[in-house]
C-alpha cells in the first residue's frame, strides 16, 4: 500500500504533470544527445554526420538570408492546397456513401480499387497528363490526402450506432437533424483521425513531389545541397518536414479537443 501510494499520479503530481506536459520531448532529446555526441568521436565525418551545432548554423544562415523561409512557405502552400483539394474530395464522397447505399454501390467498389495502386507509382502518368509544373505537384498531394479522409469518413458514417438512429426517428428527428445531430457528431472522431493520418501522408507525398524537377520548396532545398554534398543543409530540410509534420498534427489534436470536448475520451481532464 505504501508503494503504491508513494508512486501513485497523485503522490507525484508535479512529476506526473510534468512528463504529460512534456514527456513526448523525452526521446527527441535523448536521441540529439547521442547525436552531439557520435559526432564529437575523432573518426566522425562531418560530411557524413554533421553536428546538430553545424545544422543550426546552416539553418541560420538560411534564414538570415530568407531563402529558408520563402522555401518553407512555398512548401506550405502545396501542401494546403493539396490537403484543401483531396481531402474536400476525400469527405464529400465518404459522406455519400455511407449515408447512401445506392452512392455505395456506384462509388465504393471503384474508390477501393484505385485506393489499392500506390499513389506515387502514378507519378510517370501525372507527369504525362499535367506536366512538371505546381498543378502535377499539387494534384498528387491531393491525391495522396484523399484516401485517408474518404476511408474514415466512411467509416465512421457506418460506426454511428444504429440505436441511436432509431431513437432520432422515433424523437420525430427528419433526414437533415439525423445529420446534423447524430451522424455527423457520431462520425467526426473518426473523420479528424483520418484527417491526422491525411496529413502524415501529405508531407510525405510533398517530398517526393519537391524532387522532381522543381526550383523551390523544402524538396528542392535537399536536392540541391545533395548535388554539392551539403549534408548539414540535406538533414535542415528533413528535419523541417519532420517538424512541419509535428505542428500540423499539434494543431489537429487541438482541432479534436475543440469539437469533441463532448466525448469523454476527448474530454481535458482537471487533473492534467
Amino acid at each position: 500500500m505504501g508503494m503504491s501510494r508513494h508512486f501513485s499520479p497523485r503522490g507525484n503530481r508535479w512529476i506526473y504533470r510534468f512528463w504529460l506536459r512534456f514527456g513526448s520531448w523525452f526521446l527527441p532529446l535523448l536521441l540529439l544527445a547521442i547525436w552531439e555526441l557520435a559526432t564529437r568521436r575523432s573518426d566522425s565525418d562531418p560530411a557524413l554526420l554533421p553536428s546538430p551545432d553545424a545544422i543550426l548554423r546552416a539553418g541560420y544562415s538560411l534564414g538570415i538570408s530568407g531563402e529558408l523561409l520563402t522555401h518553407i512557405k512555398i512548401s506550405a502552400i502545396r501542401a494546403g492546397l493539396g490537403l484543401a483539394l483531396g481531402g474536400s474530395l476525400g469527405f464529400v464522397l465518404g459522406l455519400m456513401t455511407g449515408v447512401s447505399q445506392l452512392a455505395e454501390r456506384l462509388l465504393d467498389s471503384s474508390i477501393q480499387m484505385i485506393r489499392t495502386i500506390p499513389h506515387l507509382a502514378l507519378i510517370p502518368l501525372i507527369i504525362l497528363w499535367l506536366g512538371i509544373g505546381e498543378h502535377a505537384r499539387v494534384s498528387l498531394v491531393a491525391l495522396g490526402a484523399f484516401f485517408p479522409i474518404y476511408i474514415n469518413t466512411y467509416h465512421g458514417v457506418r460506426s454511428v450506432d444504429p440505436l441511436l438512429l432509431e431513437m432520432g426517428a422515433v424523437y420525430g428527428l427528419g433526414p437533415q437533424a439525423l445529420f446534423r445531430d447524430i451522424i455527423f457528431p457520431g462520425a467526426l472522431p473518426n473523420i479528424l483521425m483520418g484527417l491526422r493520418y491525411a496529413l502524415g501522408v501529405v508531407w510525405l507525398t510533398l517530398i517526393v513531389a519537391e524532387t522532381i524537377a522543381s526550383t523551390s520548396g523544402i524538396g528542392y532545398l535537399a536536392t540541391n545541397a545533395r548535388e554539392f554534398m551539403q549534408t548539414d543543409i540535406v538533414i535542415l530540410a528533413i528535419l523541417i518536414y519532420a517538424l512541419l509534420g509535428k505542428v500540423a498534427d499539434f494543431l489537429v489534436r487541438l482541432l479534436e479537443r475543440r469539437l469533441l470536448s463532448w466525448n469523454p475520451a476527448y474530454r481535458i481532464s482537471s487533473d492534467h
